[in-house]
């Protein structure tokens, strides 16, 4: 009796383990596939939100060649959208600029380009020649230019990113993560006008000289996947083959960045697959499009007492497609005591986003432009229209 009371126990712990082992395999089978199983690390995000879809060690630290240049052309794109940098203005080549290896596009020291020539020299044919010239011309150096960089990776919350040089040319020290590139790339996409020059598969340098060169955008995908327009590749010994790259369908802007791939074909090929599932499983629900009236914001003692708000780029939320958006809505949030002075930039509020009354993305709200604190004269002429209304 107790044997078969023993017998009987151990058919049940066998049954049970059979079903927990069947249960596992296929938990396992069903959790989300490799779409990038030759790269180190990778990482797959919705540009509008940040939302991550797909990763792969997205967080550890790895040498990314020349997607360094992400951070270079950021903050170039930067200095020209506050005025700093004129896209007409000429930029002198420095000794030290020219004597850079790798990819360039063979400055002379000496040599001037306006700053619309060399971001076509660094977009499209990675040139670290370029690279450190805009470093010079922005910040008198590229070291100081290097501190500039590791400002705004920290501006970012970049937590993995560490940079000692403008263009990427292997050096200890020297470090990024696929989900950081994949950050800055978002901030870089900010600046609408950069893939003009990502996106451009052929062009010239030196148009109207003996020797025009020639420029063939080291991206391939913006030639051959549809909607691809960036933004950037990276390729040394130690870094192997990297990309992070752009492709827009419809409202919906994705970013895919592998680092450490084998080879550019394997390299091309696996970000392909990561637009592909992107593109099939998800959908972009719009908030605003760019130059939308958003609302406006009151500012007290102002120069001005309200100033319009547009967007500065898309506002939408990520959504699986085929879900249902009428639960969707959205409300501006603002800072209760807005009180003059305002810098340009400065936080005023946020866009917050709701789905089903579940608040499910905030977007931060900076004011466009500077209002300054209004004049004696000014506030007495308002108060004074104030009570004419009254009356």
């Amino acid at each position: 009796m107790l044997r078969k009371g023993l017998l009987t126990l151990l058919c049940l712990q066998l049954t049970l383990l059979f079903v927990l082992t069947s249960a596992g395999a296929e938990e396992k089978k069903n959790a989300s596939v490799d779409l990038a199983p030759n790269a180190r690390s990778s990482v797959l995000i919705d540009a509008d939100t940040g939302t991550v879809i797909s990763e792969k060690n997205k967080d550890e630290k790895l040498p990314p060649a020349s997607i360094t240049k992400v951070m270079t052309m950021l903050l170039i794109m930067e200095a020209l959208d506050s005025g700093k940098l004129k896209m007409d203005e000429k930029v002198r080549t420095s000794e030290y600029a020219a004597s850079m290896g790798g990819s360039q596009i063979f400055l002379e020291p000496g040599e001037e380009m306006t700053v619309e020539d060399m971001l076509k020299g660094i977009a499209m044919a990675s040139g670290n020649d370029a690279s450190v010239a805009m470093a010079e011309k922005l910040a008198g150096s590229e070291e100081a230019f290097v501190a500039m960089m590791n400002d705004k990776a920290k501006e970012l919350g970049l937590k993995n990113t560490h940079f000692v040089n403008t263009n990427g040319l292997p050096v200890a020290n020297h470090y990024t993560s696929a989900y950081d590139i994949a950050v800055m790339s978002r901030e870089l996409l900010k600046h609408e006008e950069i893939t003009r020059f990502t996106s451009a598969y052929q062009d010239y340098l030196r148009k109207d000289s003996e020797k025009p060169f020639w420029l063939v955008n080291t991206n391939k995908l913006v030639r051959f996947y549809s909607g691809a327009d960036g933004l950037k590749t990276g390729y040394t010994v130690e870094a192997k083959y990297c990309l992070t790259a752009t492709a827009k369908r419809d409202n919906l802007r994705v970013i895919a960045v592998v680092l450490g791939e084998p080879d550019t074909k394997t390299r091309n090929a696996e970000v392909t697959k990561l637009f592909d599932f992107a593109f099939s499983q998800y959908t972009n629900h719009p908030i605003f499009k760019t130059g939308d009236t958003i609302g406006s914001f009151q500012v007290k003692k102002g120069a001005v007492e309200s100033v319009p708000l547009t967007a500065k780029h898309p506002y939408g939320i990520l959504m699986k497609k085929g879900e249902d958006p009428a639960g969707v809505r959205h409300e501006i949030v603002l800072d209760s005591n807005l009180k003059a002075p305002i810098q340009a930039g400065q936080p005023i509020g946020k866009l917050v986003v709701y789905k089903d009354n579940s608040a499910v993305m905030e977007f931060p709200l900076e004011s466009p432009v500077e209002v300054k604190k209004a004049t004696l004269w000014i506030m007495v002429k308002r108060t004074a229209s104030h009570l004419f209304f009254l009356k």
